[in-house]
């Protein structure tokens, strides 16, 4: 266990694993510690730097007044990496857990490499509902949040099967400062993700329990539908499937954690792509030269009315022809002009005389 103060506040840490490995970090749900995770660590380390904490307000973190908020939490989880020197790390969030991965996957994206969201929901709609949750656990104390607890968390056959798994987990919720728990309902009450979920680009893995309660899958299946790309797997269980169904859900985790990046099939078809290409430009060159030889022969056919242009430029010149015969007629204006004239002035001459 580490103890790292940030702020003044103090964060209870638990670092595990080669340092030469790549980190993952995890998260728990509300009313729990970093001990929920015990059933993954051992397949997990064998891959990751491991690195889980106590949310604010559970196990042996700081639980100040609230309320929370989900961009707070988010906060405090990249103050954590800050403070161990990680600048990027897998994340892999259930419940609460979950949530504050969204938010560092909208927010935060250049520190996250792949995210596991299990047991998640973008909103949980209806204030009234944690309100009353909330009014709950004020009038119960957390003994009353664990027994409400373990019915919404596990399947009736599990409860019966597995007493002791599920006493463990109701003894977290029972030693979960009432104030904390009280401030992470408030987080979760306010929050609504639907459409900031939509720019993740993250690769994504969303784990939902087929009978979950809480969370119901198709909660979990919203969240998947809202991010490009992302992976959705139902498994078996209730709320807690990382517990209910530990071999199931460890095993989609690592197996979508440690498979090999998209980017690395790509370069396979990348020598094909300019012979595509080229064949794709000769297409077009062709049907240019299609277009070419149309253009040649409609060029060809456009003769053909050219011939009654020609019978209109003859019937042009007809009038002219017109013009030129009409000339003797203006030579003779003049001439007969001149006559009038020498008529006036041989009367004039005439009366002189007499």
């Amino acid at each position: 266990m580490t103890g790292i103060t940030i702020a003044g506040e103090n964060f209870n840490v638990l670092v595990e694993g080669d340092e030469n490995k790549e980190g993952l970090m995890l998260s728990n749900p509300m009313g729990t510690n970093l001990h929920l995770w015990d059933p993954q660590i051992p397949a997990l380390a064998e891959h990751f730097r491991i690195v889980r904490y106590d949310s604010r307000g559970h196990g042996a973190s700081v639980a100040n007044q609230g309320p929370y908020s989900v961009e707070g939490l988010g906060r405090d989880a990249l103050a954590i990496m800050d403070a161990l020197g990680i600048e990027r790390v897998h994340w892999m969030g259930l419940s609460l857990g979950s949530i504050v991965g969204q938010w560092l996957l909208v927010h935060a994206r250049e520190r996250i490499g792949r995210a596991v969201l299990a047991s998640t929901a973008a909103q949980i709609p209806g204030p009234d509902l944690w309100n009353n949750r909330i009014q709950s656990a004020r009038d119960n104390g957390m003994n009353g949040v664990a027994m409400a607890a373990a019915e919404r968390w596990f399947t009736k056959t599990f409860r019966d099967a597995n007493p002791e798994k599920v006493e463990a987990v109701m003894e977290m919720v029972q030693t979960t400062p009432l104030h904390g728990y009280l401030a992470a309902c408030a987080a979760i009450r306010d929050m609504d993700l639907r459409e900031a979920i939509r720019s993740i680009r993250n690769d994504v893995l969303v784990i939902a329990g087929r009978h979950d309660l809480s969370m119901p899958p198709g909660m979990g299946a919203l969240v998947a539908s809202s991010i490009a790309g992302a992976k959705f797997v139902t498994l078996e269980a209730s709320h807690l499937a990382n517990i209910e169904d530990e071999t199931n859900f460890t095993k989609a985790a690592v197996d979508f954690l440690t498979a090999p990046e998209t980017t690395a099939a790509r370069p396979r078809p990348r020598p094909r792509a300019p012979a595509k290409k080229a064949a794709a430009k000769r297409a077009p060159a062709r049907k240019a030269a299609a277009k070419k030889a149309s253009a040649k022969k409609a060029s060809v056919k456009k003769i053909a009315p050219k011939k009654p242009a020609r019978k209109q430029a003859s019937a042009k010149k007809a009038p002219a022809k017109k013009a030129g015969a009409k000339k003797p007629t203006a030579r003779m204006t003049p001439k007969k002009r001149l006559g009038t004239k020498t008529g006036v002035k041989k009367k004039t001459s005439r009366r002189r005389k007499s």
